[in-house]
């Protein structure tokens, strides 16, 4: 089985969506900014504020790379940036990777990152209206490295058990 990667904009459902599949498929999962923060026994946010956002992606292609040399089937959820730096993108097309799109509509992201956006350091600080212009210009500037995916699933309007049910399907 290959290792299977999701990835998409934050709030698209990337971790939980993850989380199921990895217990419909009796495969680990690993996030891989926990996986980051285990290694540094630092957060995501300490790591930006003490050593800063190259020194992060730096580290972030390595440890992506490490999790893809793992032996075993693995589903691994990235972070929202990780596709865009370091070539990054160009690992979603190996040969023993399914990599997998979770598209969301700007609306369905601004609904569900409004609910907890004070966990959510980008967005932490602005209104809906901010946060709206945020994402459509982000999605934007991503929209490049997200569609190097090799599948694409609309999440929109879908429940978690739908979008892993497809996922499924896909590895049938």
């Amino acid at each position: 089985m290959k290792k299977i990667i999701l990835l998409g904009y934050m709030g698209c459902g990337k971790s939980t969506v993850a989380r199921e599949l990895s217990k419909k498929l009796e495969i680990p999962f690993v996030d891989l900014d926990e996986f980051i923060e285990k290694k540094l026994g630092l957060s995501i946010k300490s790591i930006f504020a003490e050593k800063g956002e190259i020194y992060f992606r730096k580290l972030e292609h390595e440890c992506f790379v490490e999790l893809l040399n793992f032996t075993e089937p693995i589903v691994i959820g990235l972070g929202g940036g990780t596709p865009c730096y370091a070539n990054n993108h160009e690992l979603l097309k190996r040969d023993d990777v399914l990599s997998v799109y979770l598209k969301a509509s700007i609306d369905t992201l601004v609904g569900r990152l409004s609910l907890n956006k004070n966990n959510r350091p980008l967005i932490a600080n602005k209104n809906d209206e901010e946060m709206k212009e945020f994402i459509a210009t982000h999605l934007f500037e991503r929209s490049y490295y997200y569609n190097q995916a090799q599948y694409k699933i609309v999440v929109d309007e879908q429940t978690i058990a739908q979008t892993v049910e497809e996922i499924l399907a896909i590895l049938t």
